[in-house]
């Protein structure tokens, strides 16, 4: 070949692609990696922190993507300076959990499903090696949820078909795709085929989300500033009052999923539990079976 700059150019994918397989290889640990897909910075963490965290006390990989930065998920800050500070609250709340976490430099309200979009999801399961793969379900109120849904379903069959972004290697073994709980009705409601007793790392998680005053202290697109006042006292009671919605928030899940526990945990344990996670199969990708799921979830009721 005597042209350079296609010499150069297949010595880079050559490279690029030898170094995928070298991740994949060297990632094959027999640990379970899982990645959980949200759309803002704080989505994942919300949803699939405790699991996270429970997956990374026993030495297993999880990984938390926002597919946005969040630039305009403020009252006052926007731009730059917002996806700055969120994707820095994303990555010490993912330091908190034990797990890693990636926001992508898509500007918040703008994810699209387009083809570009869906090279880069199917490159980041590919490149994580992924036996497990979370997102939102493609029904909600705000459009980033739903095209991050999409962007992930139409990833699931893909990430196995070796000539589409052959750039990576294609997975051998399609992952288990799974949505993320949610109250939307119409057209479907959410189901609980997995719910998780969470209260072992109930208070991990909430320190983790802690972690993100810029949405949760100062009420993000929604808040002012009365809600983040500078009196010390003031401000501690208002991370109490925020730390008891979100710890109320789980404990909904939990009652709400009180039937689907007992099922996991048994009686004793299941009608104890106070705080759950919960999530539904999705249709695409790998169908595992309920011994199945208790291996890729080690933490579920025996």
């Amino acid at each position: 070949m005597k042209n350079p700059s296609c010499r150069k150019l297949l010595s880079a994918t050559f490279a690029l692609g030898f170094f995928c397989v070298f991740a994949c290889f060297a990632a094959d640990d027999g640990k379970l990696r899982i990645i959980c897909f949200g759309a803002h910075p704080d989505d994942c963490e919300l949803q699939a922190g405790g699991v996270g965290a429970m997956w990374a006390a026993q030495g297993h990989h999880v990984k938390l993507v926002s597919t946005t930065n969040g630039d305009i998920g403020h009252w006052r800050d926007a731009g730059g300076p917002l996806a700055r500070r969120r994707t820095a609250e994303a990555a010490k709340a993912g330091a908190t959990l034990g797990v890693t976490s990636e926001v992508l430099d898509i500007h918040d309200g703008e994810i699209m499903p387009t083809l570009e979009n869906r090279r880069t999801i199917v490159r980041l399961i590919r490149q994580w090696n992924a036996d497990i793969v979370f997102s939102p379900r493609p029904w909600d109120y705000h459009p980033d949820h739903r095209y991050t849904s999409i962007l992930v379903q139409d990833a699931a069959f893909i990430v196995t078909v070796p000539f589409f972004c052959p750039d990576v290697p294609a997975l051998k073994k399609n992952p288990v795709f799974l949505y993320y709980t949610d109250r939307f009705q119409k057209p479907l409601p959410s189901k609980a085929d997995i719910v998780v007793d969470i209260d072992p790392v109930i208070e991990k998680k909430l320190d983790a989300l802690a972690c993100m005053e810029s949405q949760f202290l100062e009420g993000g697109c929604g808040g002012n500033a009365s809600l983040a006042p500078d009196d010390p006292a003031k401000r501690q009671e208002r991370v109490k009052q925020i730390r008891k919605a979100h710890d109320n928030r789980f404990r909904s899940i939990a009652d709400r999923f009180r039937k689907e526990l007992i099922e996991w945990y048994g009686p004793e344990r299941g009608a104890k539990a106070q705080h759950a996670e919960a999530f539904e199969i999705c249709e695409y990708g790998r169908q595992p079976s309920k011994d199945e799921l208790r291996k890729l979830f080690p933490f579920l009721g025996k």
